[in-house]
């Protein structure tokens, strides 16, 4: 079987907001999709290892940043291979607190979009969590980074915790 397959299906890069307590985490996530239109909901599949996944557990909403194709791999890495456990990942981030009292990344974005957790799904090492859209605006007209673009023009590569990591030694 040749899981390199997997690399096929289209993906988007996103940055995932929520809190816990009062610590603001965000996250860099490839797996959101829209599930329906009325009402309009978004579904977002997080490792239950991530903070951020604590986070949305404890306050039942979340934010979406969804990246344009500029988006530095720094600001990308300082998302994706860190912990919020270990380092405050907002500081010095460009961000506005949006209706759910949850930050939204500004920098890097071109839309954003808030939402309230309405169910989830356990899958083992990862939680879908469906929410439910309450606000949604676009910010400006870039053009959105896809996980293809991100590994074939930028060369980035992906954290052990995300749905679509492959092992590529164990697949040979």
């Amino acid at each position: 079987m040749d899981l390199k397959t997997l690399f096929k299906i289209s993906y988007g890069m996103y940055l995932v907001c929520a809190k816990k307590g009062t610590k603001f985490n965000a996250q860099i996530a490839n797996t959101v999709f829209q599930i329906t239109s009325e009402p309009p909901t978004i579904a977002i599949s997080i490792n239950k290892n991530n903070l951020t996944h604590e986070c949305i557990c404890e306050c039942k909403k979340f934010t979406i940043s969804i990246l344009n194709k500029e988006t530095p791999l720094k600001f990308i890495g300082n998302f994706g291979f860190k912990s919020g456990r270990d380092i405050d990942k907002l500081e010095g981030t460009n961000y506005k607190i949006g209706i759910t009292g949850l930050p939204i990344i500004l920098d890097n974005a071109l839309a954003y979009i808030e939402l309230e957790t309405i169910n989830s799904l356990d899958i083992n090492t990862h939680t879908i969590f469906v929410g439910k859209i309450v606000e949604a605006q676009i910010l400006n007209n870039t053009e959105p980074m896809t996980y293809a673009y991100y590994h074939e023009v930028k060369r980035g590569t992906t954290s052990k915790n995300a749905p679509t990591y492959v092992n590529l030694k164990e697949n040979k």
